[in-house]
């Protein structure tokens, strides 16, 4: 197993010790029965002479129906008979190609209920880098990847609020570069920042 793994694997199994009452969720606007759902957190093993570790993003073609042109983590619903695990591999693959022989598995972490139906399960792993990659044009507009340094450092996030169905939501978003990573997204980084102390590390 690689120093990376190692190190996520301990600080994910460490972080996830004890319950946290105050992650994000928008499940005070949700359905009652949220659809499932999973994400892949995809962290690309590259070494501290070419920045750090990073996580792979998407974003989705702006003609796309549902959230154009938003960031995203690779992921979908989870089929009849998947688990989040599964779920998430296959949707990178379908998504960016990644093949799931590619992915070390770390684990999964906290749900995140969407305001639009779903409860999500991101999953965390770690790939090789510089794989071959191959956006699906009809889910994937572009692909980019972020240090995870930046990511999981709150002091890097922008506090918003908005009054969204008549109650005030509180939203968390980053601008890297010419992509704005915010909603979903941004509240799973920000979750899992709190089970990952990668900053004091």
């Amino acid at each position: 197993m690689s120093e990376l793994f190692n190190r996520l694997q301990q600080l994910f199994d460490e972080g996830h010790q004890a319950d946290l009452d105050d992650l994000l969720t928008d499940e005070d606007f949700a359905d009652p029965d949220p659809r499932p759902a999973a994400v892949l957190i995809p962290v690309v093993e590259r070494s501290d002479s070419e920045g750090g570790p990073t996580a792979i993003l998407t974003q989705r073609p702006r003609d796309m129906r549902d959230h154009p042109g938003q960031v995203a983590f690779p992921g979908g619903k989870i089929d009849e008979g998947e688990d989040a695990i599964e779920a998430a591999l296959r949707e990178a693959d379908e998504e960016l190609a990644l093949a799931p022989r590619h992915v070390r598995v770390i684990g999964a972490t906290d749900d995140y209920v969407t305001g639009t139906g779903f409860s999500v399960t991101p999953v965390l792993g770690v790939v090789p880098p510089d794989l071959p990659l191959v956006p699906n044009p009809g889910e994937v507009e572009s692909w980019f990847e972020v240090p995870l340094l930046t990511l999981l450092d709150r002091a890097n996030w922008r506090q918003n609020s908005v009054l969204w169905r008549g109650a005030e939501r509180t939203y968390f978003e980053m601008q890297w570069h010419d992509y704005r990573i915010w909603g979903v997204t941004a509240a799973i980084i920000v979750n899992l920042s709190r089970r990952l102390d990668w900053v004091k590390v």
